[in-house]
């Protein structure tokens, strides 16, 4: 039987939700995150400079615009020309825009290259020619200035001069087209001041200039009948044996010398191109870099399990205990320039090697 269950039971109650009115509006503003510049969101600098008080506003917009977004040059780069062609009207105009390209270029890092195309762009595109200059002499003066007093931002003036002699092309009157003789110079006098006083930041620097421009700079100067670059590279011997600079930094300048004695990696047009496979090139190997397993057992590219072996190091939590996020540790870490270095030496090995990078260089000569 069932016990009676006393009175009857009251109905449960339902907890009904207060009504929760929303503040969103349809009409409310857009929304932009912090630090989002909505200026270049649309159109970016296709309306010129509406909206742009001065020009050195305008300018150091885009500027900042192409630092942030470089894949933006070939698109708008007419546009901004254009717009500078009304707006730089005056020797002072252009002076100050001069004089804006030129310090992004040298303190912004990452944007010599990309400020490098832009002036040699600017040198062909602006009409305003005064009797001061146009804008490539008075670019080439605002340089010529720097070096001679160039003690501060140096190493970011002498590379930013490298890209700027790459990049900026003079047109002569028969459509020729040839670099600025006075960059070369200039460079060549750089070089010798950089290795004059061989610490370890001047000769980071005088590296990376001569894997950007060592190639040109010597096909130069041997259409002048100039061996000058034979001189660099016994300087740089010179430094390796003698100066008291790091061990990473004589690394640096070994790689230096056996890249200029293979012709700075350039391949002669006469040879056919095949692609090289560990079948057809007995050399395939010979420069990758050797790996070790959690037991110290060595292994490289060559090897059959090299895909398991080197999942496994890279899973490894100690794969690299000393270096930091930023790569400040070791001279050049994380620059595109210096992506080769190797790991450090035994010294025994280390020497061996040096000899060898010497007398290799030796050979060449003869």
């Amino acid at each position: 039987s069932v016990p009676d269950s006393g009175p009857a039971m009251a109905k449960p109650q339902v907890a009904v939700a207060p009504v929760v009115i929303s503040k969103l509006s349809v009409n409310a503003p857009e929304f932009y995150p912090s630090g989002y510049n909505s200026g270049f969101a649309e159109s970016s600098f296709e309306d010129g400079c509406d909206g742009y008080l001065t020009l050195t506003e305008y300018v150091q917009d885009f500027l900042n615009h192409l630092t942030e977004q470089p894949g933006c040059f070939e698109t708008e780069i007419e546009q901004f020309a254009e717009t500078l062609n009304g707006w730089v009207t005056t020797d002072e105009a252009l002076q100050e825009l001069v004089e804006l390209i030129y310090q992004q270029a040298t303190s912004v890092p990452n944007f010599s290259y990309m400020g490098a195309r832009l002036c040699n762009y600017l040198s062909h595109h602006l009409t305003i020619n005064p009797q001061s200059g146009n804008f490539r002499q008075l670019l080439l003066q605002r340089c010529r200035t720097e070096y001679e007093n160039r003690d501060q931002q140096f190493h970011a003036f002498v590379l930013f001069l490298a890209e700027l002699y790459l990049n900026l092309e003079i047109k002569g009157t028969k459509g020729q087209v040839t670099r600025a003789e006075v960059l070369q110079a200039g460079l060549g006098e750089l070089l010798n001041a950089l290795f004059s006083n061989p610490v370890d930041n001047n000769l980071i620097c005088a590296v990376k200039l001569l894997k950007l421009t060592g190639s040109v700079l010597e096909d130069a100067w041997k259409e002048k009948g100039k061996n000058e670059m034979d001189e660099m590279i016994q300087r740089i011997e010179n430094v390796v044996l003698d100066a008291n600079c790091s061990r990473d930094v004589k690394q640096m300048l070994l790689k230096l010398v056996e890249l200029r004695s293979s012709n700075w990696g350039r391949v002669h047009a006469t040879s056919p191109y095949r692609e090289a496979t560990p079948e057809n090139d007995p050399n395939y190997f010979m420069n990758e870099p050797t790996f070790y397993t959690s037991d110290g057992v060595p292994f490289t590219a060559a090897d059959p399990d090299y895909q398991e072996k080197y999942q496994e190091l890279l899973e490894r939590e100690d794969l690299f205990p000393d270096y930091e996020e930023n790569g400040t540790d070791l001279p050049g870490a994380g620059d595109p320039y210096f992506d080769d270095i190797d790991d450090e030496m035994d010294p025994e090995i280390e020497e061996a090697y040096e000899k060898f990078c010497l007398e290799s260089e030796h050979k060449r000569k003869q």
